[in-house]
Parts: C-alpha cells; sequence; structure tokens
C-alpha cells in the first residue's frame, strides 16, 4: 500500500550554481536541504561548496554568494557523502524541489563526476504540481516567489539555497493541502501527477 502524504518524508533540496549546466562547466555553490514529515520540521542542513572556479560576475549580483565566501568552503566531492545521510534512503525520503530537473541534474552530474553512486531517489518537482493545482486566474506563473507571496510563505526566496529550500516548503505544503480536492493522498499518486502534462503547459 502507498504512504500517505502525511506519513510520507520530504526532503526539499534547494541549490546555487555558478550557471545554469554542469555540462557547460557550472558548478554547485551552495546547498539548502530541510527535512519534514507530516508538516512537521525533521531537520536542516547547509553548506556553502566551492566549485573550483571563479564565479560569474551575474551569478555574485543574482545571488550575493562571491570568490570570497567560497575559497575555504568544501568542494563537492566532500559533501555529497554528508548530503546522502542527511537525505536518507531511497527507500525512507523523497526529494522535492522546484524546477526539479535543475537542481537534481547537478546533484546527479556531481555524484557521477565523483564516483557516488546516486541512489534512486523519488523526485517531486513542486512547480509541476503547482501547475496541477493552481489556474492562470489565481497566479500568472508558478516561479517560486511568485508562489511564496501568493501562499504568505514564511520565508520569502531570495536565491540563497537554504531561503529558498525554506520558502519551497512552505509553498509545497500549501500545494499539498489543496491535493485533497484532487483525491490526491499517497505518495504514489502524487507521483503519478508529476509525471503528468500539466494543463497550464502551452
Amino acid at each position: 500500500m502507498s504512504v500517505p502524504l502525511s506519513q510520507t518524508t520530504f526532503v526539499v533540496i534547494d541549490l546555487e550554481t555558478s550557471g545554469g549546466s554542469p555540462a557547460h562547466g557550472a558548478g554547485i555553490t551552495e546547498i539548502g536541504a530541510v527535512k519534514v514529515c507530516g508538516g512537521e520540521l525533521i531537520a536542516e542542513f547547509h553548506t556553502l561548496i566551492n566549485p573550483g572556479h571563479s564565479l560569474p560576475s551575474f551569478i555574485t549580483e543574482m545571488t550575493g554568494i562571491d570568490d570570497a565566501m567560497l575559497v575555504d568552503a568544501p568542494p563537492i566531492s566532500r559533501i555529497l557523502p554528508t548530503l546522502m545521510q542527511f537525505i536518507g534512503t531511497d527507500k525512507h525520503s523523497v526529494l522535492v524541489a522546484h524546477n526539479a530537473p535543475f537542481d537534481i541534474g547537478f546533484l546527479k552530474a556531481a555524484a557521477a563526476d565523483h564516483g557516488h553512486p546516486w541512489p534512486n531517489y523519488r523526485v517531486i518537482d513542486s512547480l509541476r504540481i503547482a501547475r496541477h493545482v493552481l489556474t492562470l486566474e489565481d497566479v500568472p506563473n508558478c516561479t517560486l516567489g511568485v508562489l511564496a507571496e501568493f501562499f504568505g510563505a514564511r520565508t520569502s526566496p531570495t536565491h540563497r539555497a537554504l531561503d529558498d529550500a525554506r520558502a519551497t516548503v512552505d509553498v509545497f505544503h500549501a500545494i499539498v493541502g489543496r491535493l485533497g480536492s484532487m483525491n490526491i493522498s499517497t505518495i504514489d499518486q502524487l507521483e503519478k501527477l508529476n509525471r503528468q502534462r500539466s494543463p497550464r503547459l502551452k
């Protein structure tokens, strides 16, 4: 039997990076993660990451993270085992991210680069789920900033990893609160919805 959403452990994760794609040489510069279950906070994880190269100026302008902040930060190879220990096993935890292919793509690439097997985590994209739950009359788009304001999130997104992960938690909980009207109450049902094409997508 599928686990009810109220009993599922979710790890909501957000990354800051030095660019748009690991395939083009960009690396992770910051990780924020929040573990929750049943609407309750279990634990938080946060670290800066030294990507091994200088940051473009537009990244520093957007995030406030600069090279001086990262010079003594650990490399991703040292952080991956700690992060995976925090997340837990793929049988126990479900990952959540806003625009999940971006964040999870960076993590998978880093794991592959450094010889760390990537667990077969279930992944829920809060952006995709929001597009199923909210109409264009509700919000003009489903960016994290717009959703955080719409739902009255306690933390505003700031392009810093832990703040954005906390904001995503609030947004995700608000979205889950609306899933009952769609008869979605288990992680299997939510995962199925996550795979479906959103009616908002053109």
